[in-house]
């Protein structure tokens, strides 16, 4: 289909262009994280998921090979010199591949930019938010003693408000994305740059797909993709040609993150509860009913016919959830496919083969 995609800065424009303002780089690493308050002391967050398409023995040498790729390309792109441009370093702790590479970066890489752990809760009581709160004021304090800077808590505000802003143009994005003048790949590429656009810079952009006329919403079978990021992006185009189109997504890199507006007027507790209140998501405990509940509500609104599970090898958050949630989405009429990949390798055939065959079955 024809597309009117705006231009969109590269990862490496928008980093030296930020730089050379003044501000300050954090190289952070998936999934959830509190963009504002890196923001508010004059950080630009750049998201590392992987990247794709790197030398992997480098970090081979420290990690086992059962790793999942996302954290065997991170540590091997910092010790090629790729996240050199970094201030500081976070690392949620999303999992246990992540978790281990927080530590072997704090115990034994030891690179020069100062690396931030942050531990997330694994559920949504009071306590998890509370907790979650205080990880995000212990976060404020190493900020604070390596910029010098102690933003008040207007600066916040002001911040997460800005943050609010771009993520609600982001979920109206997902929520026209079938009548929106885009194919998958241009989508992706559009809703992905909120990985390392400031706020307001993504807004901008945003703004201007939204104001394009719709068009026509007929583009193939509809399916849901779900997983943790896209990549190889060959995928969606593979799709396209098959006849499908992804008309919704449960990726951790994207329909994860579209965090409500917070309600509390504490700054803290604010941030905690965007990312709480998110889509269920298994690397935050969420259960496997709730996952099912969500995919099933958006096949019915969006008309999906299928979910394709696209994971990341090893990924084992993804991985536990599977068998119960698959039976699940069946038992609702929903059926599923899991295409397993490596960050470093191309599409194989048999894959693309095993996706066309999915789509005639539900199409």
């Amino acid at each position: 289909m024809e597309t009117n995609t705006p231009a969109i800065p590269s990862r490496t424009e928008t980093i030296r262009g930020f730089k050379e303002a003044g501000g300050k780089i954090a190289a952070v690493l998936p999934i959830h994280y509190p963009r504002a308050l890196l923001r508010a002391f004059g950080l630009l967050p750049v998201e590392v998921w992987g990247p794709p398409r790197v030398d992997s023995s480098h970090g081979a040498a420290h990690l086992q090979p059962y790793v999942c790729s996302i954290a065997l390309n991170a540590l091997s792109f910092l010790l090629v010199g790729g996240l050199d441009v970094a201030d500081c370093i976070i690392v949620p702790h999303a999992c246990d591949a992540l978790q281990g590479l927080g530590s072997l970066l704090l115990d034994f890489i030891s690179p020069r930019q100062p690396v931030f752990p942050l531990y997330l809760p694994r559920g949504r009581r009071e306590s998890d938010l509370q907790f979650l709160a205080d990880e995000f004021r212990a976060l404020y304090a190493r900020l604070e003693r390596i910029t010098g800077r102690s933003p008040t808590d207007a600066d916040l505000m002001k911040s997460i408000r800005r943050e609010e802003l771009a993520d609600g143009l982001l979920a109206e994005l997902h929520r026209r994305r079938p009548s929106l003048p885009l194919d998958d790949l241009a989508f992706y590429r559009l809703i992905r740059s909120r990985e390392y656009l400031p706020a307001e810079a993504f807004a901008e952009l945003a703004r201007s797909v939204l104001e394009t006329p719709p068009t026509d919403s007929s583009r193939g079978v509809p399916l849901i993709l779900s997983g943790i990021v896209p990549e190889p992006m060959a995928l969606l185009e593979a799709v396209a040609r098959m006849g499908g189109t992804f008309v919704a997504d449960d990726l951790a890199c994207a329909g994860r993150r579209l965090y409500p507006p917070g309600d509390s007027e504490d700054p803290f507790r604010r941030m905690a509860e965007r990312i709480l209140n998110g889509p269920p998501d298994p690397t935050r405990g969420s259960p496997i009913a709730e996952r099912a509940d969500h995919l099933i509500g958006t096949a019915h609104k969006t008309g999906a016919r299928g979910v394709v599970f696209y994971i990341i090898k090893f990924c084992e958050p993804e991985l536990f959830d599977l068998p119960l949630l698959r039976r699940t989405l069946q038992e609702a009429g929903l059926p599923s496919l899991i295409v397993e990949v490596d960050l470093n390798d191309p599409l194989p055939q048999q894959v693309l083969t095993r996706i066309e065959a999915f789509l005639e079955v539900v199409g």
